[in-house]
């Protein structure tokens, strides 16, 4: 006998016995769930604690967070990141022993395992604090056709697994999966295809449509990941294409926006607004951004104004703006807040409860990394919210790149290394206080 996640009173969650099941059914149910609220209640909100350790690591053993703290030491530490990373390197390009180590520490901090078979425990154990999965397949790097219609392969394969079970509520690809990132530039560009070029991109684009279309079949929201600013005009065309055919009733293609850029927020809206034009409904899932010195870097070399805002405030303004338009028109809009930062966080709560929308509302969603951001993820599942992980899984010599991306980006994120020290040590003293 498992256990099925139900509407609770006040959109809350609680459980119910029920058999036959794999795991805890974390699938949004078919129709919104709205809280009816008094117009003169004038209550303030009532917010989850992010800081409560006790419930942020409730499933980790004491060997769990021994084995996280001294992870995210080394990975605070730049220089001993950077000489990790070659020696990982090294040692996979000669082929010496030294798999079972990285599988036994940075893999598994932040990855399912190296299968679909091996993350499904992972999904069982996040499902139990009422967390869903995302299979995130990142292997990353293949260019040639055999490698991207490979990935469309194992996209299937994760749709098909989602569809089966109750705790893999969404699916993603990235888009240069499965397309060469040249030939997304010479599209996004405008270039002009040759035959050749334009046989590529055509299966491009049937590539993209047989994921929809299977996404769409099964009926599993599928996230389309955002990539640099020079191949996405060319991603942009091909999901809104996919969401005006395939969203027609509700959202089951997301797109994911990066409020890193000074333009996105426009562009969401925008989009918005063709959506609405057009009948059908938008998936959006929001992001800051993962290439903010490429882009930077890229503006300057070639001398065009660089597409990143100037500080972090605007990224932040813009962020919130972000949510809080997605939130004033659920009507059309599901949103998925893919944020490790705490005030974005509490912010979509917060605009649900002051709208009395359900905690369980279909179309919302928060969404962190496996082995990062516990403490946002657990406590507003724990409060109610629907809240997924992104556990990236694949074999651990191809997977390597994403891995020592994270740790390249919990260096450079200003506090985030800090921030989850922090919280692992006050779980460790609390521990040992009780």
């Amino acid at each position: 006998m498992d256990l099925q996640v139900c509407a609770g009173s006040g959109g809350r969650t609680k459980f119910a016995a029920r058999s036959e099941t794999h795991a805890i059914d974390l699938r949004p149910p078919e129709r919104p769930l709205v809280t009816l609220r008094s117009a003169d209640t004038q209550a303030p909100p009532v917010l989850p604690d992010l800081s409560d350790t006790r419930i942020a690591f409730a499933d980790k053993s004491d060997a769990d967070l021994r084995r996280a703290y001294w992870l995210f030491r080394v990975v605070g530490n730049g220089t001993l990141s950077a000489v990790g990373e070659a020696l990982s390197r090294f040692a996979l390009w000669l082929h010496l022993p030294v798999k079972g180590l990285i599988k036994a520490t940075i893999f598994k901090q932040f990855c399912g395992g190296e299968t679909i078979a091996e993350s499904l425990r992972t999904a069982e154990k996040l499902a139990k604090s009422g967390i869903g999965t995302i299979l995130d397949h990142s292997v990353e790097g293949q260019d040639d056709e055999e490698a991207l219609d490979d990935t469309v392969t194992e996209v299937l394969k994760t749709i098909r697994t989602a569809k089966e079970r109750g705790d893999i509520p969404y699916c993603v690809f990235k888009p240069t999966g499965i397309s060469r990132t040249q030939l997304l530039a010479d599209v996004s560009a405008g270039k002009q295809l040759g035959p050749k070029e334009q046989a590529e991109w055509d299966r491009v684009q049937a590539r993209m449509e047989t994921l929809c279309q299977a996404a769409h079949d099964a009926d599993i929201p599928l996230l389309v990941d955002a990539e640099e600013s020079w191949i996405q005009p060319a991603i942009d065309d091909l999901v809104e294409r996919m969401m005006a055919r395939f969203n027609t009733n509700k959202a089951l293609v997301f797109h994911t926006v990066q409020l890193y850029r000074h333009d996105r927020l426009a562009y969401l809206k925008a989009c918005h607004q063709r959506a609405v034009e057009g009948g059908h409904h938008i998936g959006m899932k929001l992001v800051r951004g993962a290439y903010m010195e490429k882009e930077r870097d890229r503006a300057e070399e070639k001398g065009y104004p660089s597409p990143i805002h100037a500080d972090k405030a605007a990224v932040d303004r813009d962020y919130d703006a972000a949510l809080t338009y997605c939130v004033e028109h659920l009507d059309r809009v599901a949103v998925m807040a893919g944020t490790h930062n705490e005030a974005s966080s509490l912010h979509l709560a917060k605009l649900l409860e002051e709208r009395g929308i359900a905690h369980n509302d279909p179309r919302v969603c928060f969404a962190q990394l496996l082995g990062m951001s516990d403490h946002i993820s657990y406590n507003l599942a724990h409060a109610g919210f629907r809240v997924a992980k992104y556990v990236p899984y694949g074999p651990v010599r191809k997977v390597l790149p994403y891995l020592i991306r994270r740790a390249d980006e919990n260096t450079a994120v200003a506090g985030q290394t800090g921030r989850e020290l922090r919280l692992i040590m006050a779980e460790r003293e609390r521990r040992r206080r009780g």
